[in-house]
């Protein structure tokens, strides 16, 4: 192994230097804060636990996603944490056994098999709120716009909200009488947009000509809030379960719209996930020129399930990441003074008093060079029997 290949680190792994780092950290916090003024309280999940507690009841694409390891001590098989969703369910079902409404939120590192898109990183880091033990559309109404503000906050522009409801198809598919493998396949088209593909297999499909055509046009229901009425005419004669999904996705959409008037609001009939645990509302957000979600989430009823405790839930989730590299520059250093290291107790009290007033100070040591480095923009200077701040142009 060269010198070089040594340090080189795995595709879509990365280290965050600075000043990128300071931006992350610094929207991290701000995030977090708000969090917290609307009621929501901060966790850590573990970076690894059982497998069993990350996997079960969870689709195959989080299984791809999670590395497994062996317990030394236990022998018992591990996973890292590829998503925090799950964990903060088994949370709320025993380390946090609230009987009301809970609302969490989380920050931390995550770990990713593979990429989860062409380019993007393996190690992100996982921030968003999760809110427990409502079912009603006010919950959903609550995280949207929380998700939505924290988008704000990080100086995105030019915002555009995509909603559907994962219950639409469900209560398709579960009317339909498909088998199990069937479903997966069905899943798997209209999740990957293959129409072609789909209308072949809609052919062949053991489904009446009016569940094949149901199919086939979900995909094709995708647009403004204005054409809401126009899908309930063609899902006529559909299980009822369909119009009550339709009829919270408008609440939810017209209550989004009152309070976001200048928001992109497009909804999408078709939008379906790749972990498989979400039962009603999904949505992603999106920014001009990024081609992918910058934030998601939806409802997953059924998560705590497996935990035995199940409790209506939903969240969102976003990469600091990629928030912080979508942001309009905001979040940077800023620039430092510098000053001599010098045992001069007054110099030591004026770098104290700029330091608690939360100014960056960084001491140059004797023969120091190579100072242009340190980001400073100003130094401490002796005038008389005074430290005072002098601009370094001056």
């Amino acid at each position: 192994m060269t010198i070089a290949e040594r340090w080189l680190l795995p595709d879509g792994i990365e280290e965050i230097l600075p000043p990128e780092a300071a931006r992350i950290e610094a929207l991290r916090r701000l995030l977090l804060d708000e969090y917290r003024a609307w009621g929501y309280d901060l966790v850590i999940p573990p970076s690894a636990e059982y497998l069993e507690s990350l996997l079960t009841g969870v689709g195959h694409d989080l299984d791809l996603l999670t590395y497994k390891i062996t317990d030394q001590t236990s022998g018992r098989l591990m996973g890292l944490s590829a998503d925090n969703t799950q964990q903060v369910a088994r949370m709320d079902a025993h380390s946090l056994p609230r009987d009301g409404v809970a609302r969490y939120c989380y920050s931390s590192n995550v770990l990713h098999a593979k990429a989860t898109h062409l380019l993007s990183t393996r190690s992100p880091i996982q921030i968003g709120a999760e809110l427990y033990g409502y079912s009603g559309p006010e919950s959903d109404i609550e995280i949207v716009s929380l998700m939505l503000t924290s988008l704000a906050k990080a100086d995105l522009q030019n915002i555009s909200l995509d909603l559907g409801h994962i219950g639409i198809y469900q209560a398709l598919v579960e009317a339909s009488g498909l088998p199990e493998a069937a479903q997966n396949e069905l899943f798997r088209l209209l999740r990957q947009r293959a129409l072609p593909e789909l209308d072949t297999w809609l052919a062949q499909a053991p489904l009446t000509d009016t569940f094949k055509h149901w199919f086939s046009i979900l995909p094709q229901c995708h647009g403004s809030l204005d054409r809401l009425d126009d899908w309930r005419d063609r899902f006529k004669d559909a299980p009822e379960t369909v119009f009550t999904a339709l009829d919270t996705l408008n609440t939810i959409a017209q209550a989004i719209r009152a309070r976001f008037p200048d928001l992109k609001l497009h909804l999408d009939l078709a939008e379906l996930r790749d972990f498989n645990y979400h039962t009603g509302l999904v949505f992603s957000a999106f920014v001009p020129g990024f081609g992918q979600a910058v934030a998601r989430g939806g409802r997953y009823d059924s998560t705590g399930r497996v935990f035995g405790r199940s409790r209506p839930a939903t969240g969102f989730s976003s990469d600091l990441k990629i928030l912080a590299s979508q942001s309009d520059g905001r979040w940077r250093e800023a620039a430092g003074v510098r000053a001599p290291a010098s045992t001069d107790p007054a110099l030591a009290e004026a770098v104290q008093q700029l330091r608690a007033k939360g100014e960056r100070v960084i001491q140059v040591f004797s023969g120091q060079t190579h100072l242009d480095e340190l980001g400073c923009d100003r130094e401490l200077v002796l005038e008389g029997d005074q430290w005072v701040v002098k601009s370094l142009s001056n």
